[in-house]
């Protein structure tokens, strides 16, 4: 809900079902039940999660049960202009694009990107495989918006300016248009006349020029034609710089970005030589499909994060350009192979070397630069059921039942846990600012420059509640709502005259828990 059509980008590198991949018995009647059972490392009847062994008859059935709800969802929090990648090989990608065209639908296919993943190929028994591929669905292709691929140093230093030109540098381009059809325009068949030698140059046999007489000596008067360094050369557009588009089309080969022992060399890097994770992508790959598909402030989405490549990529990135774009990793701590290092190291799952990764990377860019004012912070959230109590009622023991619910909110559970699953259940971001301010001696938590008020505290007297229906004014946000603990107040007199009071200020949505 506080995601739902918020998120631009989402990329996912699921198992590749190579037959070592861990594949999740999903139950989606009950997430949560099903979400402890998988942390738990067993499902409901004590069998072990395990790899997807090609022999065990529901190899590509027990992959596609995983892939589908999840892509489903993935649509629902895409935004509207949404776009999203999946890293996949052969062994799944017929039945990866099959789930996309049910899910998107196929005229919302974008593209299949070959990526170049390897130097030279492995020695295999029949063909050597060197790529994977980068699979691109969007939400909505009339509403897609690619961004342009940056142009390389090479590419713009083929423009240059050795006349001087006032619009800058320029390039050399055809003026010939191929005739289609073997019919000539006639308009667009003519001498073009070299103002300084006088010399005449008509279009070659198979062609016309692109434009007409007028325009032609209009681009000769701006001194757009370019007749060869000698001035005997057969005329060409300059093409400028500044005219042309700020980027390039992105093409479906990707031999330009780094190997996949770019992701390996990363993480060594950071960990040293202890062994955390087998072929992480690199950042540089992840870095230009975040390029193409999201832009400065947006948010991406990767719920298969493993060692969280792409919240590494997105700091990078924001590093380079001074952008804000805002990560949200997922991921099942699932466990690591109890022979690496890692293991041996404290990380008991991939999610702690992913939250590790990140913590590493942030702090490397402190100490390299101080006065970098970019957002650093992350925080991290662990699915669980709700803060407040269950209503189960013992009839065999109807008295204890009551003193177990004089308060509702289960007795393990923090303020910051429920302020959490506040902002959750009203469809707020977890990014949001929260401001804690002291108010007659009680906490109130500020959401949002005043868009969501929050008060956990308890013996609640009507000076805080007076202070509270003062933030309406000092704040002045358009809608303010403001949430209490049932049990909170002092008093009843408290409570009853706690819903007039802020009121009269001008808060109508006034709700205790």
């Amino acid at each position: 809900k506080s995601y739902y059509k918020k998120v631009k980008m989402i990329y996912i590198d699921p198992p590749y079902n190579t037959g070592n991949d861990f594949i999740y018995p999903d139950d989606f009647r009950d997430s949560i039940k099903n979400y402890l059972e998988l942390t738990g490392q067993v499902d409901n009847e004590g069998r072990k999660i395990s790899t997807n062994s090609e022999t065990g008859g529901r190899y590509h059935t027990d992959w596609l049960n995983m892939m589908y709800p999840r892509v489903k969802l993935a649509r629902n929090l895409l935004r509207d202009d949404g776009v999203i990648f999946i890293s996949i090989d052969d062994n799944e990608v017929v039945n990866l694009r099959k789930i996309c065209d049910e899910v998107f639908g196929e005229e919302n296919f974008v593209a299949e990107i070959v990526w170049k993943k390897r130097s030279t190929p492995p020695n295999d028994k029949i063909i050597g495989a060197q790529h994977e591929y980068l699979t691109v669905y969007c939400k909505n292709a009339d509403l897609l918006n690619i961004n342009l691929r940056s142009r390389t140093k090479d590419q713009i230093a083929r423009y240059k300016n050795p006349d001087n030109h006032p619009k800058g540098p320029w390039t050399p381009g055809d003026l010939m248009a191929n005739v289609k059809g073997g019919r000539y325009v006639e308009s667009l068949y003519f001498p073009i006349v070299n103002p300084r030698t006088g010399q005449e140059h008509f279009p070659s046999s198979n062609g016309n020029w692109r434009f007409n007489k007028e325009k032609i000596d209009e681009l000769i008067k701006k001194n757009e034609i370019y007749f060869g360094d000698d001035d005997h050369g057969r005329p060409k557009l300059k093409r400028f710089l500044c005219d042309v588009k700020e980027g390039i089309t992105w093409t479906t080969l990707w031999d330009f970005v780094p190997f996949n022992t770019s992701g390996s060399q990363e993480m060594v890097s950071i960990f040293g030589n202890l062994t955390t994770f087998e072929n992480p992508k690199p950042t540089g790959l992840i870095i230009e499909a975040v390029k193409m598909g999201l832009n400065n402030d947006d948010i991406i989405l990767d719920f298969f994060s493993g060692s969280c490549s792409t919240a590494h990529s997105i700091l990078n990135l924001n590093k380079e350009d001074n952008g804000n774009r805002k990560f949200i990793m997922v991921q099942l701590p699932e466990p690591c192979d109890e022979k690496l290092e890692a293991f041996k190291a404290g990380y008991e799952t991939i999610a702690e070397i992913g939250k590790e990764r990140i913590r590493r990377v942030i702090k490397k860019f402190k100490e390299e630069d101080p006065d970098y004012e970019g957002d650093l912070g992350f925080k991290v959230f662990k699915l669980d059921s709700t803060n407040i109590k269950p209503w189960d009622v013992n009839f065999n023991n109807f008295e204890r039942t009551l003193d177990d619910y004089i308060t509702n909110i289960k007795d393990s559970r923090s303020e910051h846990d429920i302020l959490y699953e506040i902002l959750l259940k009203y469809g707020l971001e977890l990014t949001l600012p929260i401001e804690e301010r002291n108010i007659a001696g009680k906490i109130v938590f500020v959401i949002g420059y005043g868009a969501l008020i929050i008060c956990l505290a308890d013996d609640i007297t009507l000076e805080t509640v007076e202070g509270i229906a003062g933030l309406k004014k000092e704040l002045q946000p358009e809608i303010m709502r403001v949430v209490f603990k049932d049990m909170g107040f002092k008093d009843d007199v408290v409570k009853t005259n706690a819903v007039q009071i802020l009121k009269l200020a001008g808060i109508e949505d006034v709700k205790s828990l």
